[in-house]
């Protein structure tokens, strides 16, 4: 069994609130619980697994532009930048390590 990281973080990449899923769990359950807690922002950036309609829908009522992939599924492509920053990591073994370090520390602040 694994887990899923959800986060949300400021533009210099510094994490402002977790969410932890178990990893069979879809994106869409992080990122609903996330979206009330999202700040003031111009751009969100995720990867496909927060392609949703509503999840898109949601962010634009907010003011914020997803710059989100499109699932591979998704009938019509998505446009998005493609400049956009990395956000898996798991196949770096440091940042993955530094990943579980950050995550322990958050649940034992909690």
């Amino acid at each position: 069994m694994n887990t899923k990281l959800h986060a949300v973080t400021d533009a210099n990449g510094r994490p402002i609130k977790f969410f932890m899923t178990a990893g069979q769990v879809s994106d869409y359950t992080g990122a609903a619980a996330l979206l009330s807690s999202l700040p003031e922002a111009e751009w969100l950036l995720a990867d496909r697994g927060y392609d949703a309609d509503w999840y898109r829908e949601a962010l634009q009522d907010k003011g914020i532009k997803p710059c989100i992939p499109g699932r591979k599924s998704r009938g019509k492509p998505i446009k998005y930048d493609r400049r956009r920053v990395t956000t898996r990591y798991d196949r770096c073994p440091k940042v993955f390590l530094s990943t579980v370090a950050l995550a322990a520390t958050v649940i034992f602040w909690l």
